[in-house]
């Protein structure tokens, strides 16, 4: 709402309280001609307070001076508004039978002496106060407002960022599988190439998007899972179970990625023996359910420089995407590592 807007409102609804009050005196004719100046210097103060003392002084933390700068109005708009219109004084009363019936009912229904400055006092006092109360909680929700988008602003600068995080660690992890892969089998290197095209494409296309389809984010699981077991003539303990009542469920692209990546990388599942991956996603129209346990190898593995970004990065992203419709479930022990993520969609 403009400053021009709040004014005419503010004029609007004195009009209104001031023919009120007129009505209240029984429509005396005098009345307009006794608070008319009061009026107008009413309308001066609202917008000095609007265009001037509010943003200027109130809202820059200048409050000493917006003080003396309203009392010093308010005394200046009362003492022209009592003194500028004066009712003529009333006859004494040996000159009354001198007067016309009409002239001395007329005179009957003047306002006292002293009721004009105390209603001026009293209404010019509210008027300032309601302006600079409207004034107040209009700027406050102007910068409660900002600051929701310059919120909105940093959280999307660092969800880009966090995106950023996720596709170089992908590539790396994509094209080293392929690497291992090219030593083995020259055949399976163009069907790897094509897993990992369809997986190039999801990223530069979908992850643009603030929400995909649950189904594109497990194909994209898929995509991942079987690049990863070409690596091989021997079947992996890998096991997907996906149960999707509606495909067009969306949510975040790349959000469950970093679980398997960290899975892939730590379960040591080259071993087949003695390894494990085990994925879950159930899905219907309110609730995406994740989980994914790993086996883990007697001795530590060596960690490469550049992992160590997936888990932090996606406990980043749930907290800016999902505050308040998450629940992230880590189980860590000597033999298993279980995520359990339920989303509320």
């Amino acid at each position: 709402m403009s400053k021009t807007t709040r004014l005419l409102f503010q004029v609007i609804m004195w009009i209104f309280i001031w023919l009120a009050l007129w009505f209240a005196a029984d429509k005396n004719p005098m009345f307009f001609q006794s608070n008319v100046v009061a009026f107008c210097f009413q309308i001066v103060l609202i917008a000095g307070l609007i265009y001037y003392a509010a943003p200027a002084l109130l809202f820059k933390k200048k409050y000493w001076f917006f003080v003396l700068i309203s009392v010093l109005a308010l005394g200046v708009s009362l003492y022209f508004a009592s003194n500028f219109f004066q009712s003529p004084p009333i006859p004494r009363p040996e000159n009354l039978p001198k007067l016309q019936g009409n002239e001395i009912e007329e005179l009957t229904r003047r306002p006292p002496p002293g009721g004009g400055f105390l209603i001026h006092l009293l209404l010019l006092s509210i008027s300032y106060s309601i302006a600079t109360f409207l004034e107040t909680f209009i700027f406050a929700q102007k910068k409660e407002e900002e600051i929701i988008i310059n919120k909105n602003e940093g959280l999307q600068s660092e969800l880009k960022f966090l995106k950023s995080q996720i596709n170089p660690h992908f590539l790396f992890n994509s094209l080293n599988n392929i690497y291992a892969l090219s030593a083995i089998d020259t055949t399976k290197t163009q069907q790897s190439i094509s897993y990992l095209s369809n997986m190039l494409r999801y990223v530069l296309y979908e992850c643009d998007k603030s929400l995909v389809s649950i189904s594109k984010e497990i194909t994209y699981i898929e995509n991942y899972i079987n690049l990863f077991s070409l690596k091989s003539s021997e079947k992996y303990p890998i096991t997907l179970d996906a149960k999707i009542e509606d495909p067009n469920v969306s949510i975040a692209p790349m959000l469950l990625i970093p679980f398997v990546e960290n899975a892939f990388k730590h379960s040591n599942i080259d071993k087949r023996t003695s390894s494990f991956i085990n994925i879950s996603i159930v899905s219907n129209t309110n609730e995406i359910s994740f989980k994914i346990e790993n086996s883990k190898p007697e001795r530590p593995m060596n960690k490469d420089d550049v992992g160590g970004i997936g888990i932090n990065n996606v406990k980043k992203r749930l907290s800016i995407l999902y505050p308040e419709t998450h629940t992230l479930l880590i189980t860590d022990t000597a033999e298993v590592y279980k995520v359990e993520l339920q989303l509320h969609v």
